[in-house]
């Protein structure tokens, strides 16, 4: 098979899986594998195909940052403050780590203000990472 049709294939397949994502991410590397399709069916060599993808590529996500923004609206990245949490164990008590569950997972978690045993609820402040900063009172939401 020719390699501006396995590149051509790429692109189409990366294309239609994006439809169902929607990350924009995907419709990048689609059209940057489209383009090395171009550059292969003008006769390029591999690497001329594989420095075309990456360029187009690397263009690509630039924009799509430039466009979306590199971090999340703060209503997004509000969307866990106020959850309750259960305290499941301390990491360091001194220090105010604590394994907490949220989500039906195990989270890391840094506990703000009084010390407490475990079983007790608490209210997620801030996301800071992967670790939760919780604390026994409810954050009042805007």
């Amino acid at each position: 098979m020719d390699a501006y049709l396995l590149w051509a294939l790429a692109g189409i397949a990366l294309i239609i899986v994006e439809m169902l994502t929607g990350t924009f991410y995907l419709l990048v590397l689609g059209v940057a594998a489209l383009a090395a399709a171009g550059a292969a069916w003008f006769g390029q060599s591999f690497w001329v195909q594989a420095v075309v993808t990456a360029a187009v590529a690397v263009a690509g996500v630039l924009l799509i940052n430039r466009f979306r923004g590199k971090s999340l609206p703060a209503s997004q990245q509000a969307l866990d403050v106020g959850q309750s949490v259960t305290l499941e164990s301390w990491i360091s008590e001194a220090d105010g780590l604590a394994r907490v569950n949220y989500r039906n997972a195990q989270w890391e978690a840094q506990v703000v203000g009084e010390r407490v045993a475990g079983g007790t609820v608490f209210y997620i402040q801030a996301v800071e990472g992967n670790t939760l900063s919780v604390s026994a009172t409810k954050p009042r939401l805007a």
